[in-house]
């Protein structure tokens, strides 16, 4: 069934389809950041470490491969590269349209089973205005669930842009404090 839905953008031999994009979402989520010295002042427990973050771009029309570039960079800047990750860490890659996940997965050779492991946008929706954060905070579930190590978050924008976010689960490491 899935052969016969029409496409959504390109009407002669286009591949977005219903099937695989995503619905527009409302949704909500929150993030609470705070230095080091406000965790302290406030005696706060943190979920996670921000490690190291990153922006990069490409032409607009490769908007949906842009994350392969953001997150290397997002990882250099942490002091890590892809070959640090193993089995216990997990990446959020937003998910417009499906591809993007696949992707990017398949250009930096991340294994699909540790990539949005609660379902990306066009599982769960993708809330515009909340995507960055929405991604974030399943990031964190996952790697709470999973004990999970590291995490890595990556949007795409569709100027061209992405961005990333490496970020340190700190129920079962140590973070800075």
């Amino acid at each position: 069934k899935m052969k016969t839905l029409r496409p959504a953008f390109d009407k002669r031999g286009g591949t977005v389809t219903a099937a695989n994009a995503s619905q527009l979402s409302d949704g909500a989520a929150a993030l609470m950041l705070v230095s080091e010295r406000k965790l302290r002042e406030l005696q706060l427990t943190p979920m996670a470490e921000i490690l190291g973050y990153a922006d990069a771009g490409k032409k607009p029309v490769e908007f949906t491969t842009a994350p392969s570039l953001a997150i290397p960079r997002a990882l250099a800047n942490a002091g890590l590269t892809m070959s640090d990750l193993n089995e216990n860490d997990y990446f959020e890659i937003n998910e417009a349209f499906s591809v993007v996940a696949l992707a990017n997965a398949q250009l930096l050779e991340i294994p699909i089973e540790r990539v949005n492991i609660f379902g990306g946008g066009v599982a769960i929706g993708h809330p515009l205005g909340c995507s960055g954060a929405r991604i974030v905070v399943t990031l964190m579930n996952a790697l709470r669930h999973k004990r999970g190590r590291y995490g890595v978050a990556a949007i795409c924008n569709g100027g061209g842009g992405a961005s990333a976010l490496v970020v340190r689960n700190c129920q079962n490491a140590k973070c800075k404090l």
